[in-house]
C-alpha cells in the first residue's frame, strides 16, 4: 500500500473506482432482482448521448489539465488552480462527466438499481472527495482559489 502525500486532498476514493464499484453493485442488482425504469429504446438512446457528451466533456477537462500543468488524479497534489476550458463552468467537469457516464451506462442497461445507487454515489462524492478537495484547495492557494469557488459553481 502506498502512503499518501502530505500535499493532497487526502479523498476517500479515486472517483472513477467509486463509479465502477457502484455501477458493478447496482449490474449485480439488475441481474439478481431486474426492475426496469423506462421504455427501452428512448433509454438507451438517451443513455448513448449522455456518454458520448460525457466522454468529450472528459477529455477537454483532463487536456485543459494537463495543459495547465496538474495532476489530474485527485489524490496527488494540486499544482495550479485551472480556470479556463470546462472549468469556466464547472468547478468538477470531470465528476460531472463520470456522473453523466454513470447515468448513461444505467440508461443502457434500463433498470431502477444503478438509478438508485447514484444517489449513496453522489452523497460519497460530496463528503468524501469534492468537500475535502475543497479544504486542501482552499488551504493551498487561499485567495485566489476563494475567488474563484465565488464565482464558478460546484457542479453545473
Amino acid at each position: 500500500m502506498t502512503e499518501r502525500s502530505p500535499d493532497s486532498p487526502g479523498v476517500i476514493v479515486i472517483p472513477p473506482l467509486l463509479y465502477l464499484g457502484t455501477l458493478i453493485v447496482g449490474v449485480i442488482l439488475h441481474v439478481l432482482v431486474p426492475l426496469p425504469a423506462f421504455p427501452p429504446l428512448p433509454a438507451r438512446i438517451v443513455g448513448v448521448v449522455l456518454i458520448v457528451a460525457s466522454a468529450a466533456l472528459a477529455r477537454w477537462g483532463e487536456r485543459t489539465m494537463r495543459r495547465a500543468g496538474t495532476n489530474v488524479r485527485p489524490d496527488r497534489p494540486t499544482l495550479a488552480i485551472v480556470t479556463d476550458g470546462p472549468f469556466r463552468f464547472s468547478r468538477n467537469p470531470l465528476y460531472v462527466s463520470l456522473t453523466g457516464l454513470y447515468l448513461g451506462i444505467a440508461l443502457i442497461i434500463d433498470d431502477v438499481w444503478p438509478l438508485v445507487l447514484v444517489v449513496p454515489l453522489l452523497i460519497v462524492m460530496r463528503w468524501g472527495v469534492v468537500a475535502r478537495e475543497e479544504r486542501y484547495l482552499d488551504a493551498k492557494f487561499g485567495e485566489p482559489y476563494r475567488a474563484y469557488r465565488a464565482r464558478v459553481r460546484r457542479w453545473l
